[in-house]
């Protein structure tokens, strides 16, 4: 019987960037078909879902076909699903190119079309393409199971945050792009993008909006010497104001050259409710939005388990702070 893995894991960069580095590859394979649904403010509709066993994409209803794609990272695997049947496919691919290469034969076997573009996105120093991508690769089962654990812990914080909100919130999940988890809050007030950012990033930023996630490497927000594991937050479009505030939990931090809160994983699974701290961070960000952005104070309901509220009159509910 293999040992029960710690609850909150000691993530080392070095040793799972190899792994994250291939699976935010072969993520984006499936994760292109998102691009074809109906776009949801702040790209709602390309998330990957956090599953029991590893990342999956929402389900495609296509006029000839009905599937999704399951990234089953604990088993080393990728299952496409159809209303036609379902087969699987091996993770541990050669290299990004062969594992493009088998997907798309396997795909063509159940009547779905290889994704629109093969293009690598938001990979600094990567080739063009799935199909330029030759260089060896070496599955590592223990790396993927703490890839998946760290985002099926910090998807649990996230929706525990999210879910009182009454505005637009789209679901959280990976931005498979950055290989971001992401957890947004919405409100009705368009903004003016950077003209000189490309296009998916304006339209990114059409609409204000408080973001908390988490990142394999946070290096690209607080310019670390060493690449640094954790969470994130900000707010765009950013207020001023946000020096010098507490940001909810012990060894969370503001970087204003980044304009990002940040919590590092070390810190955060030292704490003695990692779980909650997360809660706790992402109201932290959001009070700052109210009180340096306007934002409303009241887009809430009661934050109390599903058990509690089916018992529970709703006027109580109106009045319990959880």
């Amino acid at each position: 019987m293999s040992e029960r893995p710690e609850p909150w894991p000691v993530l080392v960069h070095k040793d799972l960037e190899p792994m994250v580095d291939y699976v935010n590859r072969v993520a984006q394979v499936a994760g292109k078909y998102t691009l074809d649904e109906p776009f949801e403010v702040g790209w709602g509709n390309i998330v990957l879902e956090v599953t029991p066993r590893g990342l999956r994409t929402p389900t495609f209803r296509h006029p000839d076909v009905t599937f999704s794609v399951h990234y089953r990272l604990l088993d080393g695997d990728v299952l496409i699903e159809t209303d036609k049947g379902s087969r699987s496919l091996p993770l541990d691919a050669e290299s990004v190119a062969a594992f493009y290469a088998a997907y798309c034969e396997t795909a063509a076997e159940l009547g779905i079309s290889r994704p629109r573009s093969s293009l690598i996105c938001e990979i600094p120093d990567a080739p063009p393409t799935f199909e330029a991508d030759t260089a060896k690769r070496t599955w590592d089962p223990d790396a993927a199971r703490r890839i998946w654990q760290a985002m099926n812990l910090a998807a649990a914080g996230l929706e525990a945050w999210q879910a009182p909100f009454l505005g637009h919130r789209p679901r959280v999940g990976v931005m498979w792009g950055g290989f971001d988890l992401s957890a947004t809050r919405f409100r009705a007030q368009h903004t003016a993008p950077p003209p000189q950012r490309p296009p998916f990033m304006q339209n990114a930023q059409l609409n204000a909006y408080v973001s908390v996630g988490f990142s394999f490497d946070n290096t690209r927000f607080n310019n670390a010497d060493a690449p640094e594991i954790g969470m994130y937050a900000y707010i765009w479009p950013q207020p001023d104001g946000l020096e010098g505030r507490s940001w909810g939990v012990e060894g969370a931090n503001w970087y204003p050259e980044a304009g990002l809160a940040l919590l590092p994983w070390d810190n955060l699974r030292r704490l003695p409710d990692p779980h909650r701290a997360i809660v706790k961070f992402g109201e932290a960000v959001y009070d700052a939005a109210v009180q340096t952005a306007g934002w409303p104070p009241d887009l809430f309901g009661p934050r109390v388990d599903g058990w509690y509220a089916s018992r529970t009159p709703w006027e109580v509910l109106e009045r319990h702070d959880g």
